[in-house]
């Protein structure tokens, strides 16, 4: 850990650090998970769920620069490469071969929910370990990565 005034204990900036680094492992995965379906979707709703994975991969780049710049606040450092993050990250595995619009709704659907649910346990992990400004971080993310599941879920509802 890197020297910093912050008031939090080193103890805790580690346990801290390395759950956002979790996290950041999740979301840089989801994040080229959405821009492999929008590379890659096909059908007939075509445009709007090319431009909907756009949109999800956006907001999914928010998430990574946000737990990435509270790991480094924090003292730590950032873990974001490739090698790492195919190490970490916890969501399912992409299929890549699909390219129907509902085969990749259902896929994203699947990550970003899992990636959401583990979000809403570090909410409670970093109460616990007594850093309300990452619980509160992490529920931001958490009410946007709800936002955005409805909207992929809703193209699946009938």
């Amino acid at each position: 850990m890197y020297k910093t005034r912050n008031s939090l204990t080193e103890n805790v900036r580690n346990q801290v650090a390395a759950l956002l680094n979790r996290h950041l492992s999740m979301a840089i995965d989801l994040q080229c998970q959405a821009k492999q379906a929008h590379w890659n979707v096909k059908g007939p709703n075509f445009i709007a769920l090319h431009e909907l994975f756009d949109k999800l991969t956006e907001e999914v780049e928010e998430f990574v620069d946000t737990i990435a710049e509270r790991v480094t606040a924090l003292g730590g450092t950032a873990e974001g490469t490739i090698q790492v993050i195919a190490e970490r990250s916890a969501l399912p595995r992409y299929p890549l071969q699909i390219t129907d619009g509902k085969a990749h709704l259902e896929a994203l659907s699947g990550s970003l929910a899992a990636f959401a649910n583990s979000v809403r346990k570090a909410i409670d992990e970093s109460n616990t370990l007594g850093d309300a400004d990452t619980a509160d971080l992490f529920t931001g993310i958490s009410r946007e990565a709800d936002k955005q599941l409805w909207f992929l879920e809703a193209h699946l509802q009938s």
